[in-house]
Parts: C-alpha cells; structure tokens; sequence
C-alpha cells in the first residue's frame, strides 16, 4: 500500500510501516486474523466464487487473495502492492503478483497489460484508500477496471469512538495516532463514511455498506494489532503532544486489560456494481 500524504510528506511503506522492518508481515497478519472472516463472508454473499477474476489492490500478505482462490475458488487472483515481497514468499496456483503503485501516472494497460480495463468480476481493496489522496479519482479507474456486471468492494477503517469517547490513556492513544499517520503519511479514516458517495459518482449501481466493530479482547489479534502498531508508529505520535510516553504506555497495558471496555476502531466496507451483464447484484 502507498500514497503521497496531502499533509505529510511521507508515505504508507517508508515513513512507519516499511514492509522490510522485522515483524511487519506479522503485524499485517493480525489485521488479517481480526477481519479475513467478515471480508471473505461479505465476498461470497455478494457471489463471489467459481469462475471469477478478481483483483485484489493493497494485496499485503496476500490473505485475501489466497481465501477467494482456496475458499471462494475464484479462477483467478491478480494482487497488486507497491511491494510484492509477502505475496511472493507464499504463491499458489492462479495467484498473479503484480508489483505496481496505483497513484502512479504510469499505472495503466499499457504498461501493465493485466490490468486491462473491463477485465474483472471483483475488484477489492482493503485498508488502502485511507491512506491515498485523491481518492475519487482512484475509484473512478477501479471501476474502470470491472467487467459489466462486476462488483467493487472497498474497506476501510472507521473510528467511532475516540471523537466522543470519555478520555482515556487509549481513547488518546487513539487520537494521537490518527493525528500523527495523517500528518506523516496523510491517513485520513475521517472520509471513510463517504466511501459511497464515491462509488455511486464513479458510475456504479445498488451500492451499499456495513460496519464491523471486532471486540477489543486482552490477547486478541486486533489488541496485539493495535499495541504494534502504536509501537511502530510511537514517534510520530509522540509528536503530536497529544499524549506522552506514560499514556502511550498506559493505552498499551489498557489493551492488555479485562478490565477496559473500550472499542477498537472498526471496518466500513461498501460495494456497487457496474450496470450491464451478467446482470443481477448479488446477494444483499
């Protein structure tokens, strides 16, 4: 995943989250444990199976592609990401790694002839639009990319809790972190809701979206998620004064409490179809 921060100068991959730093694909991996479920349910309630070609953009270690090969029995999976280094540590058959930033000029058919446009019944993108700028834009060529009757899914994470949440050592570790991705890298989770306004302006039909929330456990996938991730990203942080290395370190052991009932951010994914055959939208 990458993207030029509209704020930041950084991006996703070299500024925090280089996917060459020890322990990143298992930090990746914890996301994957919290949310592959929830995705792939959605996937195959929407149709998605036998016979399908499917691209999945922000492909990370690749656990999504492999389940629509090895649960969904897609036909095919071409997974993009800026660095391929994961996907390729662990191929299967019909699995096609593509190294390629997508905010790039240059990525298009002619240099990519995978990416032809009308090519796929699924396109898919988890956790990458909210670290991009100009996101419009990039929708729109997603759904350049379906085939008539093909579906965009995109997720993204949204946060309801820390705007209105009481204050807590987590609630502003919470703040801090959004506040410090989106002055390095330009993370923006703010946008996310309008996730289907987007697809409905790129063309795409019977669009719809859902929230899921995992359940913030002490030892659970999402709660070690969230502790390396702060680890990982605890300078910049820091750097907004909106907590100090007590309360950073406060907010880690609260995720590692019984005792503290408080959210972790959640998934939004939203889906639309493009108009024309094979027809019929899924299944709701």
């Amino acid at each position: 995943m990458t993207g030029t921060g509209p704020q930041g100068p950084g991006r996703y991959g070299e500024r925090v989250f280089r996917p060459e730093a020890g322990g990143e694909g298992d930090r990746i991996d914890l996301g994957s444990l919290t949310y592959d479920a929830t995705t792939m349910s959605r996937l195959r309630r929407l149709g998605v199976g036998p016979g399908w070609t499917c691209l999945d953009l922000g492909a990370g270690t690749g656990t999504v592609a492999r389940g629509l090969l090895e649960e969904a029995g897609v036909a095919e999976v071409v997974a993009v990401d800026r660095d391929v280094r994961f996907l390729a540590a662990h191929p299967v058959p019909g699995l096609t790694p593509l190294q390629a930033d997508i905010t790039a000029d240059g990525f298009s058919p002619e240099l990519f002839p995978d990416l032809s446009p009308g090519r796929f019944r699924l396109v898919h993108a988890r956790f990458l639009l909210m670290h991009l700028p100009d996101r419009p834009r990039l929708v729109a060529r997603f759904a350049e990319l379906l085939a008539p009757g093909g579906v965009l899914v995109i997720s993204d994470a949204v946060d309801l809790t820390t705007d209105s949440a009481p204050l807590t050592p987590y609630t502003a570790a919470m703040r801090a972190m959004w506040r410090g991705l989106r002055d390095s890298i330009g993370t923006d989770v703010s946008q996310v809701v309008h996730h289907p306004e987007l697809l409905e302006a790129a063309g795409l039909e019977s669009v719809a979206a859902e929230i899921h929330v995992p359940p913030l456990l002490p030892g659970s996938a999402i709660s070690r998620f969230w502790a390396d991730t702060w680890d990982r990203a605890r300078a910049d942080m820091l750097a907004t004064g909106l907590l100090d290395e007590g309360g950073l370190d406060e907010a880690l052991r609260l995720l590692d409490s019984p005792g503290y009932a408080g959210l972790s951010p959640g998934m939004l994914t939203a889906w639309g179809w493009k108009p024309g055959a094979p027809g019929a939208p899924g299944a709701p």
